[in-house]
């Protein structure tokens, strides 16, 4: 089920009272005063006694479908000059210059402000918003708290579980989902807060107890005019208007940046030399580290995930913690509880045999890295646990900004010693020109010397090139006692492949461990 198709219980708020709230003049008041119930800008999630929002859009306006909305059961929309026009004889219409920018105020409104109501934890960043997120959430449900998630890979609410449709719903979407956990009983929201979200308005509305900020590197250059304007459109979250609080990772130049320019107060955490209200020591290599702040006081606690950037996610998550109250020891219990995140680090086992379970036979890893800093983190942190070849398999969306694919590429090869290119979702571009620029990345790498890697492989598409990989690990050399690593990366939890507007399914996960049965049973594909 959709997040869209659920909708809270609701009092209403009567049309004229709503524009009244707007701010708009009594001239601008519509003729009728229906009951609003709920929010939608989608018309085929309309439910009877909807606001329906027609906003312009890409590549229609949403006044086009406002006469579907009508009869769904829309009793009104709110909607743009240009739209106005197109909306059936009959149907109260609210006209606002700029519709989505009210929106959010709009559905808080109809809703009853429930993020008012929830402790409400914000994550943004390039990389790590999901991992931190579920860190928190795990520690906050390890602490008795009733908690709500919303991200990337899905919904929940309290022990619902909803696949997510996008990272940061729509704000209709989002104030409705907020007011439905308000109803359940849950007392926290933690959730992902993309770029694209900020930009767009989907989380107007919402004012986060504490927002934190993981890194910035680049990607969404298809979106956004450049790296600055990324890096504007993550800072507006450290605003009063959007947030309380902040913790701020300041491990790269963005974040030493937002912590000198957010309007918030800010407290910084390093896993690197850059001074920090708080400070990473590490202890060994098992993931327990201590972090320390400049008055002394200190967190024990432990990464369960592999790699640095793993640490840095937990000081994150545990400093989130802090932020909204908890005390130092609670803290430290509710984050060594081991949480579980989809397709990020996540170990694909087949059981007897498979994924290492049998000497000289391969680990098997799915992570959601999809980013040349997130490639370089995700390899970087593998090599030293790997005795054999770390062998990787990777490609790049299509769509998207294309600038990063050369450097995904490079990234591979300096660390891993088998490059596969393959497949990511290549949507409306031909697979194998999204391929080669990837594969060109790499391969001059290698050229200039600075590569570990000795292998550079067309993969082709993602279940043979997945298959190949696995392959690769299993064929052992005889006598040869190390362990290969076989990670694939860009997709993670996805569940869906899109090619040429088709999404069909694919799962990682479930594709290595089919290359696992066929590789270890002395078959090929």
């Amino acid at each position: 089920m959709s997040p869209a198709l659920i909708r809270p219980a609701t009092e209403g708020v009567a049309l004229r009272a709503l524009v009244a709230r707007l701010g708009l003049p009594p001239e601008r008041q519509p003729d009728a005063d229906p009951l609003i119930t709920g929010v939608s800008l989608d018309s085929r999630t309309v439910t009877s006694g909807d606001l329906y929002a027609a906003l312009p859009g890409f590549h229609a306006h949403g006044a086009d479908f406002a006469a579907q909305a009508s009869e769904r059961g829309a009793v009104a929309v709110l909607t743009d000059a240009a739209g106005a026009a197109r909306i059936p004889a009959g149907v109260p219409v609210v006209v606002v210059e700029h519709p989505r920018e009210v929106l959010g105020a709009v559905a808080a409104h109809v809703y009853g402000d429930p993020s008012a109501d929830l402790t409400m934890i914000g994550v943004t960043g390039t990389n790590g918003k999901t991992t931190t997120a579920y860190l928190i959430e795990s520690a906050l449900r390890a602490h008795g708290r009733r908690t709500g998630l919303i991200g990337t890979v899905e919904t929940r609410l309290g022990d619902e579980v909803i696949d997510s449709e996008r990272t940061t719903p729509e704000t209709t979407d989002l104030h409705a989902l907020l007011a439905l956990m308000r109803e359940r009983g849950l007392d926290t929201c933690v959730m992902e807060v993309s770029s694209h979200a900020l930009a767009l308005h989907r989380v107007d509305g919402v004012v986060y107890d504490v927002a934190l900020f993981t890194n910035l590197s680049q990607d969404h250059l298809d979106f956004h005019a450049d790296m600055l304007d990324y890096y504007r459109a993550k800072a507006s979250l450290f605003t009063p208007a959007r947030s309380r609080l902040a913790v701020v990772g300041v491990d790269d130049e963005w974040g030493v940046r937002l912590a000198a320019e957010a309007s918030v107060p800010v407290t910084t955490v390093s896993t690197t030399d850059t001074p920090a209200d708080w400070m990473v020591d590490r202890r060994g290599d098992d993931g327990e580290f201590t972090l320390r702040s400049l008055d002394g006081s200190e967190l024990q606690l432990v990464s369960h995930l592999t790699g640095t950037f793993n640490v840095a996610n937990t000081a994150l998550a545990a400093l989130a913690l802090v932020a909204i109250g908890l005390d130092h020891r609670a803290v430290e219990a509710a984050m060594s509880v081991r949480p579980d995140v989809p397709g990020r680090m996540q170990l694909v086992s087949a059981g007897a045999p498979g994924s290492g379970d049998r000497p000289g036979w391969p680990r098997c890893i799915v992570d959601f890295a999809h980013t040349p800093d997130a490639v370089d983190a995700a390899l970087d942190a593998l090599r030293p646990s790997t005795s054999g070849r770390l062998i990787v398999v990777l490609g790049a969306g299509g769509d998207r900004d294309r600038g990063k694919r050369p450097r995904m590429g490079a990234a591979a090869a300096r660390h891993a010693d088998v490059v596969v290119v393959t497949d990511d979702n290549p949507r409306s571009e031909p697979p194998a020109a999204i391929r080669a620029a990837v594969l060109g990345g790499a391969r001059e790498l290698i050229e200039h010397g600075s590569a570990t890697a000795t292998e550079l492989i067309d993969g082709g598409t993602r279940l043979a090139a997945i298959a190949q990989a696995v392959a690769l690990g299993v064929d052992q050399p005889a006598g040869r006692e190390s362990v290969d690593t076989v990670i694939v990366l860009g997709k993670g939890h996805e569940k869906g492949q899109e090619i040429d507007g088709v999404t069909h399914p694919f799962d990682d996960r479930d594709a290595v461990l089919a290359a696992l049965s066929v590789a270890t049973s002395g078959a090929r594909p």
